[in-house]
């Protein structure tokens, strides 16, 4: 794995209004690499997702991927830095009323000059990457819960994005589907090289797929934890921590105050 950052997050400090959610963020995310975004609730995850995709502008710091400064950079370079990312949302957000394949080929028609029998053989290769190979016609509503997810992820790579961001990727799957999904992106991420940055709680996918995570703590707006998770499991000194990826009960006083 290249020892490049792709994406550089510096003192960042994100919220809502005058809320502060994220407090002074400064960390690395590194090309070709599986990335995780984990934490308890309320600590910052999908905020996290949502300024490094650009949806809002932080409150102080730079986010730059790909050498472009997504916080200050003018209108047409965020637009080309847009174009070198995919998402998959957690519900996966097909358009019901549009066919896999043409939802596939939405983004190679309003961002491309391809001819249409072009972006019809890039949206078999799509599929067939994601195992949905003769679903072109389905409508989603056709399909299952890990179908949709999977033609998501299809979509999101429809302009072969060098980073692929994934917000809760294996919520509402069962754990054949969950798993099943795990080793897609496993499979992807060794077969195209494609960073992979991924919100989640979810311990069997975190232990799965993860490269390196970075933990969120609602206290202190901050992170406190930075690593392989197996090592973090079992090594790891703070006590949220070793509680998270150990699944151990949190430890109260008589007041119910935890203990730190």
């Amino acid at each position: 794995m290249s020892r490049e950052p792709v994406i550089k997050v510096r003192n960042m400090t994100a919220g809502y209004d005058e809320t502060v959610i994220l407090n002074n963020l400064s960390f690395d995310i590194y090309e070709g690499e599986i990335f995780v975004i984990l934490g308890g609730s309320g600590c910052g995850k999908s905020t996290l997702l949502k300024h490094l995709v650009g949806l809002i502008p932080p409150m102080s710091g730079n986010i730059i991927i790909d050498n472009d400064d997504i916080c200050s950079c003018n209108e047409e370079t965020f637009s080309n830095v847009l174009k070198k990312v995919g998402i998959l949302y957690q519900s996966g957000a097909l358009f019901g009323s549009m066919t896999l394949a043409e939802n596939i080929a939405l983004p190679m028609r309003e961002y491309t000059n391809l001819p249409e029998s072009a972006i019809q053989t890039l949206v078999k290769m799509k599929l067939s990457l994601v195992n949905l190979d003769g679903f072109e016609n389905h409508l989603p509503s056709e399909i299952s819960g890990g179908m949709k997810k999977r033609a998501g992820l299809a979509r999101a790579m429809a302009l072969n994005p060098k980073i692929l961001f994934f917000d809760e990727p294996s919520a509402g799957l069962d754990p054949i589907s969950s798993i099943d999904l795990d080793n897609l992106i496993l499979h992807l991420n060794k077969v195209l090289g494609t960073t992979m940055v991924i919100v989640t709680h979810e311990l069997d996918s975190i232990f799965t797929v993860a490269q390196r995570v970075i933990m969120l703590d609602k206290r202190t707006k901050g992170i406190i934890a930075d690593g392989d998770p197996k090592h973090l499991r079992d090594h790891s000194q703070n006590q949220f921590v070793k509680q998270f990826f150990n699944r151990l009960p949190s430890q109260k006083d008589m007041t119910g105050k935890e203990f730190t």
